[in-house]
């Protein structure tokens, strides 16, 4: 029996149709880059489904390295899957109310304040693939930021904990940056889920881009 294809593989970013209508667009000029940044993981400790404010543990110095890339003009946006919204493990106004705490805790304690907070609430297929098309790997939360912020893709970044995390960054046509704290178990390898640096901390990962950024140097994006 043949195999169906994966559908995040057939899934050119073009065909999402999310360009802003023609009165909405920006001047090229006027796009900011952006750092997009996974939730659990990568942000924070990862606790499995929480949305206890209690049980937030930011990964250390995240708030100072964000603080350092919006001085240096980057946007920020959370971009996170949370399929225990599709499962039943936790409401949306329990999630608000987490996402509340994470955004007032980064904000008095390290000055960031966040451009938007994205999320995906569906859950994954029988094989484990996206079945919509913003759960990462799927490049969808990108491209809606993107469109709604004004966001130069090509000069932007995904960090996230796991190769689906820079898979979404790089089929956005951003850098993908693996943060490794341990969440990526399967390493399921091809060249789309290559990221362009790993990181075990926040200074590093902050330290690389705002060099990239000093340097103009040329986006990875999309293989061709």
């Amino acid at each position: 029996m043949t195999t169906p294809p994966d559908p995040i593989s057939m899934l050119p970013v073009q065909d999402l149709d999310l360009s802003a209508a023609p009165g909405e667009r920006l001047p090229a000029g006027a796009l900011r880059p952006c750092l997009f940044i996974d939730k659990d993981g990568t942000l924070i400790e990862n606790v499995p489904y929480n949305v206890d404010p209690a049980q937030l543990r930011f990964m250390p110095g995240a708030g100072q390295a964000l603080v350092a890339l919006a001085s240096a003009g980057l946007a920020l946006v959370i971009v996170t899957n949370q399929s225990g919204l599709a499962r039943g493990y936790f409401t949306r106004a329990q999630f608000a109310q987490l996402q509340d705490a994470l955004l007032r805790r980064l904000r008095d304690e390290a000055g960031v304040r966040i451009d938007d907070v994205l999320l995906c609430p569906h859950e994954p297929d029988a094989q484990g693939r996206p079945a919509c098309l913003c759960r990462k790997p799927a490049p969808g939360m990108l491209i809606t930021a993107a469109r709604r912020h004004g966001l130069d893709l090509t000069r932007s970044w995904m960090v996230g904990d796991t190769l689906d995390d820079v898979e979404a960054g790089r089929r956005a046509g951003a850098r993908g940056l693996l943060f490794d704290s341990g969440g990526e178990t399967v390493w399921r390898r091809s060249p789309l889920r290559e990221p362009e640096a790993v990181f075990d901390n926040w200074a590093a990962l902050a330290a690389h881009v705002l060099d990239e950024v000093a340097t103009g140097a040329a986006p990875a994006g999309r293989p061709t």
